[in-house]
């Protein structure tokens, strides 16, 4: 597959996976993109998962139409990207490894080598020349590891970009981009807002054409919406105006509090209202939505005098992720002992910037008049 006439994919896919990172629902599979820019010198950009190795090794050599390469860059030690690096340093022993002083660090523990006699440490500001083609490398610590660099190709405008702008799903898979992308972001970079803000400081001084990232498309149009969205994830602000109402329901009660909060949430014009059961919904998507929206309703029965656990693993998720600026609301319910509410908000104070409303819906044990009645007035003050 060509980028361009000079540049050409050859990423895999990974269509049997059900798990990413062993813990990520990918569907529709997932890639783990390579790319290789032919001129008078060859540069192979990343490897691939080691499940792939046979089968990107033969796409790379039908990319080199008999020639060999010069030099393996490498942006990113992930073992989804870096597996491949000692197979191909035995079939191609005179190429050149291109990559951070960390990276080097990792392929040592990795590989027991670090390359030494065949390696061109890079880092900001630095470039490599292949002819027509020049790389420009760009440092990108924690995003998302420590050793990542992002490598912009001035002649043709292409920004190799690591894992950022990435998302889940198979290469070929025909789906909008921004949702993956979303809980790909949310869930795999999210902590690291700040170093993203950083990097897109630092892309904005490249005219980018095109983004070829790790996992997901190639992007080539409308490359202001992938920036935008990455600019608004890393600033963890709201990308809609809209309530989640997430719950934990033991025996059904507190899931019909959440279901009418819904419903009236609806009923009142709310823009957006997802509705989510955190005890059997994909977790990552639960998180996803919660940056996505302005609102959250954490919506939990009592369990051992603390919240339902399923409530307290998207909680710890969400601190995990740097949640903030949103403003969020209390449902609880119980029969002897309701402690949920006070629970989840002591858990919610490491976060910051969050707006708490005034109302709390309390359920005992079943919805009655009392709670239908705070039910509907915590939709008027999420509405309003």
């Amino acid at each position: 597959m060509f980028i361009s006439q000079n540049i050409k994919y050859v990423g895999v896919n990974d269509k049997n996976i059900d798990l990413f990172e062993s813990q990520y629902y990918v569907p529709n599979g997932m890639c783990y993109n390579s790319y290789v820019i032919i001129d008078e010198k060859i540069a192979v950009m990343d490897t691939v998962d080691k499940n792939f190795g046979e089968e990107w090794l033969k796409n790379i050599k039908t990319a080199f139409e008999g020639r060999n390469p010069d030099y393996l860059v490498i942006q990113h030690m992930e073992p989804d990207h870096s597996a491949n690096i000692a197979d191909f340093m035995k079939i191609y022993p005179e190429t050149t490894i291109v990559s951070s002083a960390k990276a080097f660090v990792m392929m040592q523990n990795f590989f027991g080598t670090d390359y030494a006699d065949r390696r061109i440490v890079v880092g900001e500001g630095d470039t490599l020349n292949l002819g027509e083609h020049t790389l420009n490398f760009v440092n990108a610590p924690m995003v998302h590891w420590p050793e990542v660099i992002l490598t912009y190709e001035s002649t043709e405008k292409v920004l190799f970009s690591a894992d950022a702008f990435g998302k889940f799903g198979a290469y070929d898979t025909d789906e909008k981009w921004d949702d993956e992308a979303r809980r790909y972001y949310i869930g795999i970079v999210g902590k690291f807002g700040s170093q993203v803000q950083a990097i897109l400081k630092k892309v904005s001084n490249f005219d980018v054409k095109t983004i070829c990232s790790l996992h997901g498309p190639v992007l080539n149009e409308n490359i202001e919406h992938y920036i935008n969205l990455y600019n608004i994830w890393s600033s963890y602000i709201p990308e809609n105006k809209g309530v989640l109402v997430a719950y934990a329901s033991i025996y059904g009660n507190t899931k019909a509090g959440a279901e009418l909060l819904a419903k009236k949430l609806k009923e009142k014009g709310c823009e957006e209202v997802i509705l989510m059961d955190l005890c059997r919904c994909d977790m990552a998507e639960a998180v996803s939505n919660a940056f996505k929206l302005t609102s959250t309703v954490f919506a939990s029965s009592t369990y051992n005098c603390t919240m339902f656990p399923p409530m307290k693993a998207f909680i710890d998720h969400l601190i995990d992720r740097n949640f903030r600026n949103r403003t969020v609301a209390f449902m609880e319910n119980g029969s002897w002992a309701i402690t949920a509410t006070k629970c989840m908000q002591k858990s919610l104070e490491q976060c910051k910037d969050l707006n708490y409303c005034n109302n709390t819906v309390t359920i005992i044990s079943t919805l009655n008049d009392e709670s239908i009645a705070q039910i509907d007035t915590l939709a008027d003050e999420l509405v309003n």
